[in-house]
């Protein structure tokens, strides 16, 4: 499109961000429902932009950025909090993420790629930030990223260099717990309020 947009394009392209983050709000569901089945998955908690309502901005693919046009914010990715009793079973934690992405496509018409659900890993004991879920199939892989210092000392746990996790990340009103093993609270993703256009 080379033209300014108009308004019927406007509230297509919102209509498009609001199935994308509702895409990856399924996705984050079918992520726990897997992660829930492991028992070193101690809780669950959505965060970032799939969890809370969109915002409108001036994104950064033209023409909306040429004429400084407001649309909803475009979600990336989904971010997944992850609290883990033991870190030895990583492999088998990406198997569980990638093994549950797969029939989505097949039953939903939702492509979600692997690493588009970004999993922070967090200690219970004291909420201490490790690192996150590595995407590859083996560990090292022989790749650049695996080059960080500490990436792949404990396998499949990626470090991001110079990467701190903001401390408001996970404030409450910017979170949404979907699986608690303590306390037993399961919510779905899908059921938080949607912008209604």
């Amino acid at each position: 499109m080379s033209h300014r947009p108009t308004k019927e394009d406007i509230e297509r392209q919102d209509r498009y961000l609001i199935k994308r983050q509702q895409d990856f709000r399924h996705a984050a569901d079918t992520v726990t429902q897997a992660f829930v089945e492991r028992p070193e998955v101690t809780k669950v908690v959505l965060f970032g932009s799939v969890a809370r309502p969109l915002w409108r901005e001036v994104p950064r693919f033209s023409p909306y950025r040429r004429y400084r046009i407001e649309v909803l914010h475009k979600c990336k990715d989904v971010d997944l909090a992850v609290w883990l009793s033991t870190t030895d079973q990583l492999f088998e934690l990406n198997r569980a993420r990638n093994r549950a992405l797969s029939p989505l496509y097949k039953e939903m018409g939702i492509g979600v790629a692997q690493h588009q659900v970004d999993v922070f890993l967090f200690a219970p004991a004291d909420d201490r930030y490790l690192g996150r879920l590595c995407c590859f199939s083996s560990c090292p892989k022989g790749k650049i990223d695996c080059l960080t210092p500490g990436c792949g000392d404990t396998p499949h746990l990626k470090q991001h260099e110079d990467f701190t996790l903001t401390p408001d990340a996970l404030a409450d009103d910017r979170t949404f717990g979907l699986f608690d093993r303590q306390t037993g609270i399961r919510q779905k993703a899908v059921d938080l309020p949607q912008l209604a256009l």
